[in-house]
């Protein structure tokens, strides 16, 4: 082990030194990245339409390039993936990650050129074990292979010479031949379009496999992982995988099963990553904090646009040397495959500068303020955790949405919950989560004075299974697929109570 470890190290040497000049000089990092974005697409579309030769400066950048949500890039791609060339980037694209997103069930097909994804999203996972190593020196993962649950691609039908699909399939698919070797399961069984045939199928190959480690999405890992126990009759997952030691996770916040977790594999490490469809951004760079260090040179060029500017024609938006500590941004990012000044729709907030680390604190379209209390994904993510550290719950997933005022009634934030264990007190779970919102939102806890806008929540205990068959229903089963936290509408709710036969209780403005 300690070998294998020290070859790694030295391997991996010249990356952490990398990482820390990035570290020290941010500016300096983002300059190059944007002036190499500049560079490489001068003689594209984009590149001749908004004059990428003569700019020189990050000023004039922002002043001459729209800031673009993906429906003003749509036209753009739809023709790439009909195969035209040169049109946000250089040369002709063949793969694209189809992204349905959580709130919009229009797919997104995001671009993933060469450049992308040898030097995005193959840097960030070697960027992963690069940390995770200079974290952990004792570490055992190299001993054994990373579970990497994902999705699968097809061809477009539109350009059979295209193929598009989840981001994890397609980096799966061209994964150099050394990180083939050290992830599982084999491509044919990673692949499978079925998720339940997928899970079946990877307990088969993996029972006896030695797993270290598993890189996925918390909710579709615990359904892999409470079958894999149901199946071998076991209470610990390192009963079958003994030296399986760390969870690399993103897609959502983690606080919330993380008690799951800890139950079903003691002495779990976790670290967290920040990846998308549109870019590997961030990682853990230290185990005993809960940010990310933001990746500076991964050909992704970033600013940041505060809240009280979205939504404006033309906002102000910042870059990395301009931003403030314990701000909302909306994040928007250029990068090496072709999305300029593009509205990604998470907001992050920078816990630290130099170095640049961040937490993300919910997405653009996905927050309530049906009565002025503008609630993120954070504020929730943060007081459900709270309650359930507090009344011994965990849970598998939940979505909330507002009961309108009306007819009498007063407005209500309705938690549809699935729990994996109950808490201890159903009355007390709700109070602790309502006690912990109105601590951190100032703006949640002025509507519930005195019941003045907003009474209590409404916690509804959802039946086992129901968030993945309701997932199962809308074609949404598996890879980078996620229950939406927040909705202002009441669309989901109504979803999952026709899936159940619950009687659906209509409101004003729903």
């Amino acid at each position: 082990m300690l070998n294998i470890n020290r070859l790694a190290s030295w391997w991996f040497r010249p990356a952490m030194r990398r990482i820390r000049f990035f570290m020290e000089k941010p500016a300096l990092a983002q300059d190059f990245q944007l002036r190499h974005l500049l560079h490489r697409a001068q003689k594209t579309e984009w590149g001749k339409r908004y004059g990428f030769k003569e700019i020189k400066h990050y000023d004039t950048f922002r002043e001459r390039i729209p800031v673009s949500s993906y429906e003003q890039l749509y036209p753009f791609i739809e023709r790439m993936m009909q195969g035209e060339r040169d049109v946000l980037w250089p040369g002709q694209v063949r793969w694209f990650a189809k992204s349905s997103g959580t709130t919009n069930d229009r797919s997104k097909y995001i671009p993933v050129p060469k450049e992308s994804l040898h030097y995005c999203h193959f840097q960030g996972g070697k960027d992963l074990l690069t940390l995770y190593l200079e974290n952990t020196p004792d570490t055992r993962v190299f001993n054994g292979k990373a579970l990497s649950i994902g999705g699968t691609h097809h061809p477009h039908e539109g350009n059979s010479r295209v193929r598009v699909g989840d981001v994890s399939a397609v980096i799966m698919q061209n994964l150099p031949a050394w990180a083939q070797w050290f992830r599982a399961p084999s491509l044919q069984v990673a692949l499978l379009a079925d998720w339940e045939e997928k899970i079946q199928a990877m307990i088969r190959e993996l029972r006896n496999s030695n797993i270290t480690a598993i890189m996925g999405v918390p909710t579709w890992t615990v359904v892999l992982l409470e079958e894999l126990l149901k199946s071998e009759g076991k209470q610990y997952v390192q009963e079958i995988w003994q030296q399986f030691e760390v969870f690399f996770h993103g897609a959502v916040a983690f606080a919330p099963y993380r008690p799951l977790f800890e139950r079903i594999a003691p002495g779990l490490r976790f670290m967290e990553v920040y990846n998308a469809s549109e870019g590997f951004f961030a990682l853990q760079d230290d185990l005993s904090r809960d940010d990310m260090l933001l990746m500076l040179d991964y050909g992704v060029f970033y600013e940041f646009i505060p809240m009280d500017e979205l939504g404006k024609e033309h906002p102000k938006a910042y870059w990395i040397d301009e931003v403030e500590m314990g701000k909302n941004y909306a994040m928007v990012i250029s990068t090496n495959g072709g999305l300029w000044r593009y509205l990604i729709g998470d907001t992050v907030q920078f816990t630290s500068l130099y170095p640049h680390r961040i937490k993300i604190t919910g997405r653009t379209k996905q927050f309530i303020n049906a009565f002025g209390e503008e609630v993120m994904v954070e504020n929730a993510e943060r007081a459900i955790a709270f309650a359930c550290e507090k009344t011994g719950a965990a849970i598998t997933d939940y979505t909330v949405a507002p009961v309108y005022l009306g007819d009498g009634n007063k407005g209500a934030h309705e938690w549809l919950i699935e729990f994996a264990s109950m808490p201890h007190d159903l009355h007390a779970f709700g109070e602790a989560l309502d006690r912990r919102l109105r601590e951190i939102n100032s703006d949640y806890d002025a509507k519930r004075q005195h019941d003045l806008a907003l009474t209590a929540p409404l916690i509804r205990v959802l039946p086992q299974g129901t968030f993945q068959a309701w997932m199962k229903k809308r074609g949404k089963l598996g890879g980078q697929h996620k229950v939406p936290r927040l909705a202002n509408h009441r669309q989901y709710v109504n979803d999952i109570y026709r899936l159940l036969g619950w009687e659906i209780k209509e409101t004003p403005s729903a």
